[in-house]
């Protein structure tokens, strides 16, 4: 737990520059009264648009004002193919919602609706591996009072939460 709060205070500080580690962020949580999973996504804008122009051969101009209605299809494309979220053993799709940035990182909201009741959370993650075998996602969940984490990197993209 502590490296976790390590690579968030690293990812924090690192958001004022450039960056010379590989870290997102992903938190999933249940909210039982909207029944629903809520998703957060924190990743770096300049390795964002590198997956993109590696996976797609697509210059994408993600936080700047020439930003399209394309270039954040393309992110959701990108991330419906890298990060899977399966819910009691069901693979779930998730449902873009809006974003914003913060600094040079894009902050991404996801929803999964109908999601009543949670006893497991299943994450796989290959998140800008393709640009860094460094890359480490930190997958951080709240659900039926407990909160869990856990890194996923290019040895490890998969893990499961109860």
């Amino acid at each position: 737990m502590k490296k976790i709060h390590t690579l968030l205070m690293l990812l924090t500080l690192c958001s004022f520059g450039a960056h010379k580690f590989y870290v997102s962020i992903f938190k999933i949580e249940h909210s039982v009264k909207k029944q629903r999973i809520e998703i957060t996504t924190r990743i770096f804008i300049d390795d964002l648009n590198a997956a993109l122009k590696k996976n797609y051969s697509a210059v994408t101009h993600l936080g700047e004002p020439t930003e399209s209605v394309q270039d954040v299809q393309l992110v959701n494309r990108y991330l419906n193919e890298h990060f899977w979220v399966f819910v009691n053993g069901k693979k779930m799709p998730y449902q873009y919602v809006s974003h914003e940035y913060e600094d040079n990182v894009l902050i991404g909201y996801y929803k999964i609706n109908g999601v009543t009741k949670v006893s497991s959370i299943k994450v796989q993650n290959t998140t800008l591996i393709e640009i860094s075998d460094q890359q480490q996602n930190v997958v951080q969940s709240q659900f039926n009072g407990k909160k869990q984490s856990l890194l996923l990197t290019s040895e490890t993209t998969s893990g499961v939460l109860k």
